[in-house]
C-alpha cells in the first residue's frame, strides 16, 4: 500500500499539472470510491470547480478547489487505497478499465483508476481530523514522541503503525525505520528509553526521506493503460529492482543481513508482515 513517500512523490507531480485548471466535466464509473459522498452531490460540486491547489496530509490527497462566482475554497480527500492510481492522460485516450472516476481538464482528463477500489475521493474530509503529527512537525520532538509511545503496551512495530502517534508511517517504512534503528519490532513501545524514541525517530524521518528523494527521480507521465505493479508510477530508465534500490529489510525474509549477514526474518503483527534481523535488532 502506498504510504507517506509516495504519496508525497504524487503530490509534487500533481501540483503544478492541476493548479489552475477547471473541471469541466465529470464522470463517475465506480460510486463506492466516493462514500460517503452521493454520486449526485459529487459531480454538482465538481463541475465547473478550479483547482487552486493540492497539499498531502499523512497518506492522504488534500485537492483545494473554487466554484465560479462563489468566495469559499472546499476541498477533495483521495486516498490510493492498495491499487490505486491518479495521473493526467490525453483526452482522446481511452479510459482504463478500472478508471473510477475521470475529470475532464480540457486537453487532458485527471483519472483515479482502482483496481479493487479500496481507495477514496471523496468530499468528506473527516479522515484527516483524526491524524496525528506529520514525522516533520516542528513542534513533533522526541520527547513528545516518547511519552506517546509510553502510553502503550502494543509492539513498536504495531504502534508504528497508529497514525494517530505519527502520520504517514506504513508497513513498509516502520520495518526499514526499526531496522536502522536496532530496535526489535516485538519490544513493547512502552519500554523504549527516551534515547531509543529519538533515535527511531530520526531514523522514520531518515528512512521517509530517502524514499521521497528516490522517488523523485521517477517519472509519471505514463499512459492510462501502462502499469509496472509498482502503485502508481513507473520505473526510471536504468534503475535497478524496486527493492534493492530502496529497501534494506522489507519483503527479504531468508536474504543475508546488509550489515551482519544473518538471514532476514519474517513475523506476522497485527496481521502485517515484520521484516527484521534477529542480531541487529535486539531486544
Amino acid at each position: 500500500m502506498p504510504e507517506l513517500p509516495e504519496v508525497e512523490v504524487l503530490a509534487r507531480h500533481l501540483r503544478p499539472a492541476l493548479t489552475g485548471k477547471t473541471i469541466r466535466a465529470v464522470v463517475v464509473r465506480r460510486n463506492r470510491v466516493l462514500y460517503p459522498t452521493s454520486s449526485a452531490r459529487f459531480k454538482k460540486a465538481l463541475a465547473g470547480a478550479k483547482f487552486l491547489g493540492l497539499q498531502r496530509r499523512g497518506k492522504y490527497l488534500l485537492f483545494e478547489l473554487r466554484r465560479a462566482g462563489s468566495r469559499e475554497n472546499f476541498f477533495l480527500l483521495g486516498h490510493l487505497g492498495m491499487t490505486g492510481r491518479m495521473f493526467l492522460a490525453p483526452k482522446n485516450e481511452p479510459l482504463p478499465k478500472h478508471a473510477a472516476v475521470m475529470l475532464e481538464l480540457g486537453a487532458k482528463n485527471f483519472i483515479y483508476e482502482d483496481t479493487r477500489y479500496f481507495g477514496r475521493l471523496t468530499l468528506d474530509v473527516s479522515a484527516i481530523e483524526k491524524l496525528g503529527p506529520e514525522p516533520w512537525d516542528n513542534n513533533f520532538t522526541p520527547e513528545m514522541f516518547h511519552r506517546a509511545l509510553k502510553s502503550s503496551r502494543q509492539p513498536v512495530k504495531v504502534k508504528l503503525l497508529d497514525q494517530t502517534l505519527v502520520t504517514g508511517v506504513g508497513n513498509i517504512y516502520a520495518s526499514e525505520a526499526l531496522f536502522r534503528a536496532g530496535i526489535s519490532p516485538r519490544r513493547a513501545a512502552n519500554r523504549l528509553t527516551l534515547v531509543q524514541a529519538e533515535n527511531l525517530l530520526r531514523c522514520v524521518r531518515e528512512v521517509l526521506q530517502a524514499a521521497i528523494d528516490c522517488g523523485s527521480t521517477i517519472p509519471l507521465n505514463f499512459s492510462a493503460h501502462q502499469s509496472d505493479g509498482l502503485f502508481y508510477y513507473g520505473r526510471a530508465v536504468g534503475a535497478g529492482d524496486f527493492y534493492t534500490e530502496r529497501l534494506l529489510v522489507y519483503d527479504r525474509a531468508g536474504k543475508p543481513c546488509v550489515q551482519c549477514g544473518a538471514p532476514i526474518r519474517r513475523i506476522v503483527q497485527a496481521a502485517r508482515s515484520t521484516f527484521f534481523c534477529a542480531y541487529c535488532q535486539k531486544g
